[in-house]
């Protein structure tokens, strides 16, 4: 019997590595497959104090071509000259008339002006309007 509890022992115990195995190299295999997730594993052995792993690849940014700025050409300018005909010359201003007076008509028989009188049997006189409030 004691036999037989020390195979069971043994049966479990290699059971128990096998499983622990299983469960680290299904681990350690992906971890730097997943980006971003991070998976656990069982190693079993020496440790010698090294990584049995590489470290991930260096992260390269995209790559953006170079800039270069437009090119400018400057061309010269070139003078075009178009001869243009004469036009006939204008004609001189008329000459313009003297604005007539203003005058008031005045008449004397009635003393009054015109249009409040309107006949005056003495004859009209002329006068030279003033602005009001002045003699």
């Amino acid at each position: 019997m004691g036999h037989r509890k020390e195979r069971m022992d043994i049966v479990k115990t290699a059971k128990l590595v096998i499983a622990l195995l299983l469960l680290g190299a299904g681990g350690a295999g992906n971890a730097w497959a997943d980006h971003g997730h991070v998976r656990f594993g069982v190693m079993i052995g020496p440790y010698w104090g090294g990584p049995w792993h590489y470290p991930p690849p260096y992260y390269y940014p995209p790559y953006y071509p170079p800039y270069y700025p437009p090119v400018v050409v400057e061309r010269p300018v070139q003078q075009v000259y178009i001869e243009q005909q004469q036009a006939p010359a204008a004609p001189p201003p008329a000459p313009v008339a003297a604005a007539p007076a203003n005058y008031w008509y005045y008449c004397a028989a009635a003393q009054g002006y015109y249009p409040y009188v309107k006949e005056c049997p003495s004859g009209w006189q002329k006068v030279v309007p003033q602005p009001q409030g002045q003699p």
